[in-house]
C-alpha cells in the first residue's frame, strides 16, 4: 500500500489529475498517440516503484492526455512474466491507474490466432479468456486489503463496453471476430502440438499478457475490456517459423482499426 501511496503522489505531482480511462497499449499499438492531446508523459525508470520494460519494441512510458473529451492515462507498453517479473509486478500499474482515478480500462494486445476462421491482420474481442500463465496476481499475503480475496470471474470482460465495441465495429464495418484469449508465459512460441492442445481446450487466440492485468481490474471493481490484434495463423498442420518483426508489421497493419474502435469507445463510454 504504502508503494502504490508513493506512486500515486509522485504521478499527481506530474500532472496526472483525474483520469477517466486507462489503456494498455500491446506490440505494434503505439499509434493511438497520435490522437492524444499530451498533457505529462513521464518514463517508467523514473516512476517510483514502477518496473522497466525490458522488451525492445515496448517503449515503456506513461501518457496522461485527452482523447475524445476525456482524460486517459496510457501505458505506452506493458510488463511480461518472460520479462522476469512476478505478477504483481506484471499488474502494478493497473492499480497505480485505479487509484489515480480511471472508471474504465482498455486493453490490447497481440496475439496468434488458434480458431482457423481468424486470419492475421484481423482484430478478435476477448469475451472470455483461459490462464496458463501458472499463478495468479492475488496469490499474496494481504491481498484483502486491497479487495475481496475469492473475485468472481463469470463475466471477468465487461458487457456494457464489449456490447458497445461490437456496435462500433458494426457501425465502422471493421471486422471484429468475438472470443477466448489463452494467456502463456512465454516468451518462446508454441509448438504445434501446444497449439493443438490449445485448440481442444477452447482457446480462439493465445499470447503472453492481458489475463493478469483484468484480473486485476476485476478485483478492483474496474470495468475492463480488450481487443486482440491477430498477428499470426497458428495452424499446427501448416506450421512456419514466425519472425517477431512480421508480428510487429502485421500489428501495425491492423492498427488503424484498432485505433477507431478505442477512439469511438472512449467518445461513447461513461465514466
Amino acid at each position: 500500500m504504502r508503494y502504490i501511496e508513493q506512486t500515486v503522489k509522485y504521478l499527481k505531482n506530474k500532472g496526472f489529475e483525474n483520469p477517466e480511462v486507462g489503456i494498455i497499449l500491446g506490440t505494434g499499438l503505439g499509434k493511438l498517440l497520435n490522437e492524444v492531446n499530451i498533457i505529462a508523459e513521464v518514463s517508467y525508470n523514473h516512476i517510483p516503484n514502477f518496473p522497466t520494460a525490458t522488451v525492445e519494441f515496448h517503449k515503456g512510458h506513461l501518457i496522461f492526455g485527452e482523447l475524445a473529451d476525456k482524460k486517459v492515462v496510457i501505458m505506452q507498453g506493458r510488463f511480461h512474466l518472460y520479462e522476469g517479473y512476478t505478477l504483481q509486478d506484471v499488474t502494478f500499474p493497473v492499480r497505480i491507474m485505479h487509484r489515480l482515478g480511471i472508471k474504465k480500462l482498455l486493453v490490447s494486445n497481440a496475439s496468434g490466432a488458434i480458431n482457423p476462421n481468424f486470419k492475421k491482420g484481423e482484430l478478435m474481442m476477448i469475451d472470455d479468456h483461459i490462464n496458463l500463465q501458472g499463478g495468479s496476481p492475488l496469490a499474496f499475503k494481504g491481498v484483502s486489503q486491497y479487495g475481496e480475496r475469492f473475485v468472481d470471474m463469470s463475466e471477468p470482460y465487461n458487457k456494457q463496453i464489449c456490447d458497445k465495441i461490437e456496435k462500433i465495429a458494426e457501425e465502422k464495418n471493421i471486422k471484429l471476430h468475438k472470443g477466448v484469449y489463452a494467456s502463456v508465459v512465454g516468451p518462446q512460441l508454441e509448438t504445434r502440438a501446444e497449439y493443438r492442445m490449445l485448440k481442444i481446450i477452447g482457446a480462439d487466440a493465445v499470447g503472453m499478457s492481458t489475463v493478469p492485468e483484468v484480473i486485476v481490474a476485476n478485483h478492483l471493481n474496474l470495468p475492463v475490456a480488450a481487443v486482440s490484434v491477430l498477428t499470426d495463423e497458428c495452424n499446427p498442420d501448416h506450421l512456419k517459423p514466425v519472425d517477431i518483426k512480421e508480428i510487429i508489421a502485421m500489428a501495425e497493419k491492423a492498427e488503424p482499426d484498432m485505433i477507431v474502435l478505442f477512439k469511438e469507445l472512449i467518445k461513447a463510454v461513461e465514466v
